[in-house]
């Protein structure tokens, strides 16, 4: 299943996308996609509802916007140089363990939403990045394995950063990942069912329509399931919690020299399987 919100900033209904490409709306048989529903094992249930009424629900008009196919997260769990190719471009070491950061939650926004490069900002970059979300509470978990059961979905991330903020700001990299609009999600949450292999999904980013980043998961240094295991040792992960997993190399930081956002560019963002996304900067 292909799980979508639509409607105005604040008021997105749930729905999910057909194999048509068709939007559809569930808004009248459920509140939202959010923590409550993934908790309650609502995937399930909305797979029970799709078969039972697949031809009855209404549609989505086409002109209504996408909006982050999860309801705001309880946390936005980060991890860095998570790819082995882009930890060379960065000239750091492979991390031995995760290196975990935390994202302000009310960065998300929908995967066509305007992004703001901050004020006095002059070193805006892109990141697409492979998102999960948490689909079951996960707490200690015995193993590695044992997380597979913990994965509700997944989709797109744009880890939009500041890197003046991130690393010249006392290093403190949370300052640089959580300014307004940071991370576009979507459009869709794929659940796992929808994807052959996480660990084999190419990845894109262009520029103005020039590629910048060309990746794929399979450099990924620590897997989904090996995240939320490591995790779970530390913190509780609770349903509707968003990992983004890490950036393939062609950051504007790695560039040389290094080249950065401004206002009118246009950025787009795939990975195979998950869609699409398109954002176009603006000064805030």
């Amino acid at each position: 299943m292909k799980l979508i919100r639509f409607g105005p900033k604040g008021n997105e209904k749930p729905g999910i996308l057909t194999h048509d490409n068709i939007r559809v709306d569930l808004s009248g048989l459920f509140p939202d996609w959010n923590a409550a529903f993934f908790a309650a094992g609502g995937i399930q249930q909305l797979a029970e509802v799709i078969a039972d009424k697949a031809g009855s629900l209404p549609k989505v008009p086409e002109a209504e916007r996408w909006g982050a196919p999860v309801a705001r997260p309880g946390k936005v769990i980060c991890i860095g140089l998570n790819y082995s190719d882009h930890a060379r471009e960065s000239g750091m070491p492979v991390p031995e363990e995760p290196i975990i950061f935390l994202k302000a939650s009310n960065t998300v926004v929908g995967p066509y939403d305007e992004v703001l490069i901050p004020r006095t900002s002059t070193k805006t970059d892109w990141e697409v990045e492979l998102g999960v979300v948490i689909g079951a509470e996960a707490r200690y978990l015995e193993s590695v394995e044992a997380a597979a059961s913990h994965i509700g979905g997944y989709c797109i991330s744009h880890d939009v950063s500041e890197r003046a903020f991130q690393l010249e700001r006392g290093g403190q990299w949370t300052k640089g990942k959580s300014c307004d609009t940071f991370n576009p999600l979507g459009p869709f949450l794929a659940t796992p069912d929808e994807l052959a292999d996480p660990a084999k999904l190419a990845m894109s980013l262009k520029l103005n329509g020039e590629f910048r980043q060309r990746g794929n998961t399979s450099t990924m240094i620590f897997t989904p399931v090996y995240l939320i295991h490591y995790l779970s040792q530390f913190m509780t992960l609770e349903a509707g919690d968003l990992i983004s997993t890490g950036t393939p190399p062609g950051v504007g930081l790695g560039m040389k020299p290094p080249q950065y956002l401004k206002a009118g560019d246009v950025v787009d963002l795939e990975i195979e399987g998950l869609g699409a996304q398109r954002q176009v900067f603006e000064s805030a």
